[in-house]
């Protein structure tokens, strides 16, 4: 019964980071995603999941943050050079 408890709680905070970087809020689902894998390693460590799995969860999550992250600096600039064009 631990062990179910301790995966859930590592899914969990999975799902929550990834509803907030698909939401566009960056500042939190940093946060999220930090819990998320101090969770995960939490359950490698304990042996309820593999140790290359939490590596591969933490991986995927890491990569849909950053890829999150470069689409909104690229539509920072984006919107910073139209005001640039419009003032000129």
């Amino acid at each position: 019964m631990r062990n179910r408890a301790v995966r859930s709680r590592a899914k969990t905070f999975i799902t929550r980071a990834e509803k907030l970087v698909f939401a566009g809020e960056m500042e939190l689902a940093q946060a999220a995603v930090a819990e998320s894998i101090i969770a995960l390693d939490r359950a490698a460590e304990k042996g309820v999941i593999h140790p290359n799995n939490a590596a591969r969860r933490k991986s995927r999550l890491m990569k849909k943050l950053n890829q999150a992250q470069a689409q909104a600096s690229a539509a920072e600039v984006v919107a910073e050079e139209v005001v640039e064009a419009e003032e000129a």
